[in-house]
């Protein structure tokens, strides 16, 4: 996939990952396009990088959707690649956390349910394109899962599924479908996590960035970065083992809220 001079447009594009996206690829010349449901931090990131286009949206929105979908393909007709990588992520306690229920399902929503609208609002565009991409950011939860994060862990898990089977419905189009399986990484997504995950097993986002945009380049669907590559390996020659590396201190982290 060719990443130099084209129209890309980055959900969640406000921090951490996506962020770092939109540094690397206005490097390479590209055009590109940031949503978020910030209002301040769209506007920050645009002193911050002003060759940025942004747009207020939020994935877990229909409506937000239709309207995003309508204001981008009318401004920038060439829009050829579509990441989504807005996120959330939440430390859910299953047994405790029953005012939780109405809005257990948030990272469904945000992370799975706004990836696969996303794309079937926007794959009609995409497939009008000389040349396409779609990359949806997954993690290394979705290979196994982070007890203390099972909502996020199930929402990945989906979406990686939904992405291997989307790059075959494609096969024969010119729209390519890559997924980007994250590590751990330093973000604000972690902060959560702070005392759960040591400092020295996050990933810096340049790194990771760039790995990721040079497998794209190289036509490699799926990207390990990191330690998702040890994740990956774990997760086929023994994935009990990584579960229960994953599961340790997980009642002693609940009960410090």
């Amino acid at each position: 996939m060719n990443l130099r001079h084209q129209t890309i447009l980055i959900t969640g594009g406000t921090s951490g990952l996506g962020y770092e996206f939109a540094v690397q690829l206005l490097a390479l010349g590209n055009t590109v396009l940031l949503t978020g449901r910030d209002p301040g931090r769209l506007a920050q990131v645009q002193q911050q990088l002003p060759g940025v286009h942004t747009f207020q949206s939020d994935v877990s929105d229909l409506a937000a959707i239709a309207r995003l979908y309508e204001q981008v393909t009318a401004q920038f007709p060439k829009l050829s690649v579509l990441i989504n990588n807005a996120g959330q992520m939440r430390k859910l306690d299953l047994q405790a956390d029953v005012q939780l229920l109405p809005d257990l399902t948030l990272e469904l929503d945000v992370n799975l349910a706004g990836p696969m609208h996303m794309v079937q609002q926007f794959l009609p565009h995409l497939l009008r394109q000389p040349a396409a991409a779609i990359l949806n950011v997954t993690s290394g939860l979705a290979l196994t899962p982070y007890p203390l994060a099972p909502v996020y862990s199930a929402s990945k898990a989906g979406l990686r599924a939904y992405t291997k089977t989307l790059r075959v419905q494609l096969h024969e189009t010119k729209v390519q479908v890559f997924e980007l399986v994250a590590p751990a990484a330093k973000t604000p997504l972690s902060d959560t996590f702070a005392g759960d995950v040591s400092e020295k097993d996050l990933m810096a986002p340049r790194p990771l960035i760039a790995q990721t945009i040079k497998a794209m380049q190289a036509n490699q669907w799926e990207v390990y970065p990191g330690m998702a590559a040890m994740m990956r390996l774990l997760s086929r020659l023994a994935p009990g083992f990584l579960l229960r590396q994953l599961s340790k201190g997980v009642r002693e982290s609940l009960a410090r809220g």
